[in-house]
């Protein structure tokens, strides 16, 4: 951040741009767009910042693609110089104006937030609520239907609009918002993200505000709650989905009023209460259904010669370290003897 100049002019600047650079390349490995820019990088970056200032700058034609894990989903992967503009926007004007202004159970899309800080803090909730309660509470479940693909842009502008003052930011944003015909944003770009989280903020604020729920947390399009009673909790699920229904959004078909002894399925694990008041939390089993397929087809690609087996140990020993964040001692022996026989067959 430069102290005294405009957000526009931190956008702008050569130094971020310059920065925006290094990060956008990070990982990018040899990849053709990144290689062609670095030859030129300096004058490259020239070219952007001047792009931006005589706001001749256009956001170039996706790459678009499909991925099938953990779901299938559309790709939509910028050019490397507009993973430049968007670094530097996002990381000089949209994430330091925006921050403050998200709760602290958003957990996505956040340094030091993310999935396992999710599950922490629906741990201590679970924990705090069963202290409070027993089992005589409830849990509201929701998920946002394709909701990447059905953020409304004029909606957004809105909100934007209302954050941002800058108007030459505004313009900036209208652009990347404008670069998908109709409604949705592109999955793959680092502004969809920011853009995703402040869209559904202001539900955040309804239900920890004015619905005066304790316990609640969201990750992306994926939310909770848990409260005592049941008849309060059809009550909010009803204005959740009005709410919801004022963002152009609806709630999708899995979401329900659960008893809180059930426990909840939330970022890749099943988290309940035992009867003793023990947060008990556990792989859910199309996850564990999903990791045995992928480490069967992997397998068979280290015995045909496509994949080394080092590889195939990064990739499981990175799973392993991912399960051992739940109560998954028994399944980790598992897996490693369905490994063994996989490899011995």
């Amino acid at each position: 951040m430069i102290e005294g100049k405009s957000d526009f002019e931190k956008v702008v600047d050569f130094g971020n741009l310059y920065q925006a650079y290094i990060k956008s390349k990070s990982g990018k490995g040899f990849s053709k767009s990144s290689q062609k820019f670095q030859v030129v990088a300096l004058d490259g970056i020239h070219q952007i910042k001047r792009r931006l200032e005589t706001k001749t700058y256009s956001v170039s034609k996706y790459n678009e693609f499909t991925i099938y894990e953990p779901k299938e989903r559309i790709i939509k992967s910028c050019s490397f110089v507009d993973k430049i503009a968007q670094h530097s926007l996002c990381d000089n004007v949209l994430i330091p104006r925006l921050s403050g202004e998200f709760i602290q159970t958003n957990y996505a899309g956040q340094i030091g937030k993310g999935t396992l800080y999710g599950l922490d803090c629906l741990k201590a909730q679970m924990y705090l609520a069963y202290q409070k309660y027993g089992y005589d509470c409830w849990i509201i479940k929701a998920d946002i239907r394709k909701f990447f693909y059905n953020i409304d842009h004029n909606i957004l502008k809105d909100i934007i609009e209302y954050f941002i003052e800058d108007k030459d930011v505004y313009w900036l944003c209208k652009k990347f918002i404008d670069s998908t015909e109709g409604v949705g944003l592109p999955l793959g770009n680092q502004i969809s993200q920011v853009y995703a989280l402040l869209y559904l903020s202001g539900l955040d604020h309804f239900i920890t505000g004015e619905l005066g729920v304790k316990y609640y947390g969201r990750y992306m399009d994926d939310f909770y709650l848990i409260v005592q009673d049941k008849k309060y909790a059809k009550w909010w699920l009803s204005a959740i989905y009005e709410f919801a229904h004022s963002l152009g959004l609806e709630l999708n078909s899995k979401t329900q009023i659960i008893p809180f002894k059930n426990g909840i399925k939330f970022c890749g694990f099943h988290t309940y209460v035992t009867s003793n008041g023990k947060v008990i939390r556990k792989l859910k089993n199309e996850n564990k259904r999903a990791a045995k397929k992928k480490f069967k087809k992997m397998v068979c690609l280290v015995k045909c010669g496509r994949l080394s087996k080092e590889k195939f140990y990064e990739s499981y020993n990175a799973w392993k370290n991912y399960i051992s964040h739940g109560n998954c001692v028994k399944l980790g022996y598992e897996m490693d003897r369905y490994v063994e026989k996989l490899f011995e067959d």
